[in-house]
């Protein structure tokens, strides 16, 4: 039987050893790989270094992973705003979920004055703000809404997940972000937004959760299996 060609994952971000998150993404890949009976090669892209499209040319899906603020807005955003337009999987986790919010709300609604809280704390259109409660090293339980992806991908409309959080959507703007494609996909017990997706798109799923934590306890995320099942049925 031919061997299907190993995906080519790009995660974007700035590579830190001593982030847990960093540390477990390449773990929760090869078990998602391993569980889906799939080839993976993850190369980390940092986001002063993507200046155009063609710098994330040649790969299946984009994961934006954590550790916030960016050291380039820009780069984060257009490798956010290639894998929308291009209808590439993507997987947002913690910052990735941050700056996907981002992204939307100033290249599809137009907010071009919209910011992130993290690096502009005086902007009248914050629209990711300081979250009521620190998740720095936390772990919560989240309720997943019945027939998103997620909640498809985990076979369940509960999970629980571990977080290293303190900055997360803007409840004063959240109402008008979820108006379009933009759908809510998850919350916290006390109904705030931990997860979200684009209605029309392929896979496009951010959370403000680290699922890729599990990998480092042996587990493969399911919600990164899901992922990668998406980049495998792009090039099908």
């Amino acid at each position: 039987m031919e061997l299907r060609p190993a995906l080519k994952i790009t995660l974007v971000g700035d590579h830190d050893p001593q982030v847990t998150a960093h540390k477990a993404i390449p773990v929760a890949l090869q078990l998602a790989a391993q569980a889906n009976g799939l080839q993976v090669q993850a190369h980390w892209v940092a986001t002063d270094s993507i200046e155009t499209a063609d710098d994330l040319a040649g790969f299946d899906g984009i994961w934006c992973v954590p550790a916030s603020p960016y050291r380039s807005l820009d780069g984060a955003l257009l490798a956010i705003g290639h894998a929308r337009e291009q209808r590439l999987p993507y997987l947002g986790t913690c910052a990735g979920f941050q700056y996907a919010i981002l992204e939307y709300a100033r290249h599809v609604l137009g907010w071009d004055d919209a910011q992130h809280g993290e690096e502009a704390p005086d902007s009248p259109r914050a629209v990711i703000s300081a979250l009521s409660c620190s998740l720095v090293e936390a772990t919560d339980g989240i309720r997943l809404v019945e027939g998103s992806r997620i909640a498809r991908a985990y076979a369940s409309q509960r999970t629980h997940e571990g977080y290293h959080c303190r900055y997360g959507i803007n409840p004063a703007f959240e109402a008008a972000l979820l108006d379009t494609d933009l759908q809510a996909a998850g919350h916290d017990d006390r109904g705030e937004l931990r997860a979200v997706e684009l209605a029309n798109h392929p896979f496009f799923v951010a959370t403000l959760f680290q699922p890729e934590r599990a990998a480092l306890q042996g587990i493969a995320p399911p919600l990164v299996s899901a992922f990668l099942s998406a980049c495998a049925g792009e090039h099908a």
